[in-house]
């Protein structure tokens, strides 16, 4: 596209830390020189030209660089990715100081190697070609036609690399009537159709919180390409994948779009309730909120058991899945006036006991406490140049039981591996130094005599919650003790007071870390 928007606290947690350090002189399966480590996930080997920017193309390719490819991002020459300036906030040189890293290009582009590049120029798109002849996969995520006018297009491509995948992410793909309109996420979610089944029933159409269509347009760029690179393991062939943002918006409509296409009926939005399920939904207590999903006939009798009302399974209005549906306008206000004589702690301990389901509504600060998601490996920290202490990142969601993903290098400086790239394919010193001063490239020249700066050691670590926590998560109940909720931002909701928020750290932030470290005694010695 081409833009886009964009646990719980205890005074006691304790937080555990699995420390990794990346190491050089691992066998590599490609001149990955310039890389700080061996990459060890499944895509080891498939180098990628990335030419997209802001969200969809680069957060394709940092899930497939998270997963092992190499990742060579270009760059605008002095400017960058758009996205180096969607800021505040910035990611922290030290607690309480910012840095002039953006967090919103922070989300989609660690690991990856920043080549700052002008392929407006017919010496940058010479470079382009040269890069290419050692790549698998050409991303990009222009306006349809852009990059043909600098003979940089598919069909301009295809013949000189046959066995090219390219990878196009666009708002409405390279065919049809709109294939020319730029395109932003709030406008495919309004033409998708999923604004106008979003929202309260008497209200205004409403946006989701999230970049949806930026980042499933991107999950769809990545299947597209794994797909074409198993036919070209057969064929030999490239081809191209032309993602649409509206196509993906059309296609995740579906099982509400196929409630429309089975009558041809418009169907009235629900807010928080379900169209098809009925309690499902958010549901008010004594003192806040929670979501209750009673989502078979089995489920909603045990939901009635909890809350002392076994009568209504004996109402025709309220004892099936279909009658419930039907009657939505009387069922859900009979149910929130139950739900509402008790507090949210209540209802999720007494509903978890017995089988039904629910959840407590967190925040993020909430959700990056929460014993689950650090035992998954979803909050992670590394070294950032030009940062004074350890950043967090969001771990990657991709688990392997022996290709494990790995993270080996933060999100980079504007054209930080410019140089190296470039001299690992093919350029002489001279020859950079020439295109240098014609602006074709940039990057921070060496002192003469003086030799290449040498890839930093970089640490990545996943922030772990203590065994005490981890088995507390898994009784019945104890989960939900001290979750605050974000609906009801004045109220701790639990019968009990509620600490202070305290942010997970690890024993080593506040200090960096020098020299090799490959010696250091770790708790784990695999990279996760």
């Amino acid at each position: 596209c081409m833009h886009c928007e964009s646990g719980w606290g205890s005074t006691t947690m304790l937080l555990c830390v699995a420390r990794v350090v990346v190491q050089r002189g691992c066998r590599r399966l490609r001149p990955f020189r310039h890389m700080g480590t061996t990459p060890t996930g499944p895509l080891a080997g498939v180098r990628v030209l990335d030419l997209s920017r802001i969200l969809a193309g680069p957060s394709g390719t940092m899930l497939m660089g998270d997963m092992g490819a190499d990742i060579i991002k270009v760059e605008r020459p002095k400017t960058g990715d758009d996205s180096r300036r969607y800021a505040p906030p910035y990611i922290q040189k030290k607690q309480g100081e910012d840095s002039d890293i953006a967090a919103y290009f922070t989300s989609c582009n660690r690991n990856k190697q920043s080549i700052a590049l002008n392929f407006t120029k017919p010496a940058g798109q010479d470079i382009i070609k040269q890069l290419l002849k050692d790549s698998d996969v050409l991303i990009e995520n222009f306006k349809t036609g852009t990059l043909d006018k600098y003979g940089l297009g598919y069909e301009q491509l295809k013949e000189e690399f046959p066995g090219l995948i390219y990878c196009s992410i666009t708002g409405f793909g390279h065919t049809g009537p709109y294939k020319e309109r730029p395109a932003y996420d709030m406008l495919i979610q309004a033409m998708g159709g999923s604004m106008s089944i979003t929202g309260v029933p008497d209200g205004e159409p409403m946006k989701m919180g999230l970049s949806m269509f930026d980042l499933t347009a991107g999950l769809h760029g990545v299947i597209g390409i794994l797909a074409a690179l198993n036919d070209r393991a057969n064929t030999g062939l490239g081809q191209h994948v032309d993602i649409s943002m509206l196509d993906v918006s059309v296609a995740l409509l579906q099982n509400q779009g196929m409630n429309y296409l089975a009558k041809k009926e418009r169907q009235a939005r629900v807010g928080n309730n379900h169209p098809n399920v009925v309690p499902y939904q958010v549901m008010p207590s004594k003192n806040g909120h929670f979501i209750l999903t009673a989502s078979n006939d089995e489920q909603f009798e045990r939901f009635c058991k909890v809350a002392n009302r076994l009568d209504l399974m004996q109402d025709l209005r309220f004892n099936t899945m279909k009658a419930r549906v039907v009657n939505r306008a009387v069922v859900t206000p009979a149910l929130n006036e139950i739900t509402k004589t008790m507090s949210t702690g209540w209802w999720l301990e007494k509903l978890e006991e017995n089988g039904v389901g629910c959840a407590p509504i967190l925040h993020p600060d909430e959700v990056f406490a929460d014993p689950h998601v650090l035992s998954r490996g979803m909050l992670i920290e590394m070294d950032v140049p030009g940062c004074e202490e350890p950043a967090s990142f969001i771990g990657s969601p991709m688990k392997f039981s022996r290709t494990k993903v790995n993270y080996r290098l933060p999100p980079p400086r504007l054209g930080a591996h410019t140089e190296q790239v470039l001299v690992d394919n093919g350029y002489a010193a001279e020859d950079l130094e020439t295109l240098r001063e014609s602006g074709i490239i940039d990057y921070e020249p060496r002192a003469p005599g003086s030799e290449a700066p040498k890839s930093p050691i970089v640490t990545a670590r996943e922030v772990r919650a203590s065994r005490k926590q981890k088995e507390a998560a898994r009784l019945r109940g104890r989960t939900w003790g001290r979750v605050s909720s974000i609906s009801e931002p004045a109220l701790d909701g639990y019968d009990m007071p509620m600490p202070e928020y305290q942010e997970p750290t690890s024993e080593l932030r506040g200090r960096k870390l020098q020299g090799d470290l490959s010696s250091v005694d770790l708790p784990y010695r695999s990279t996760f």
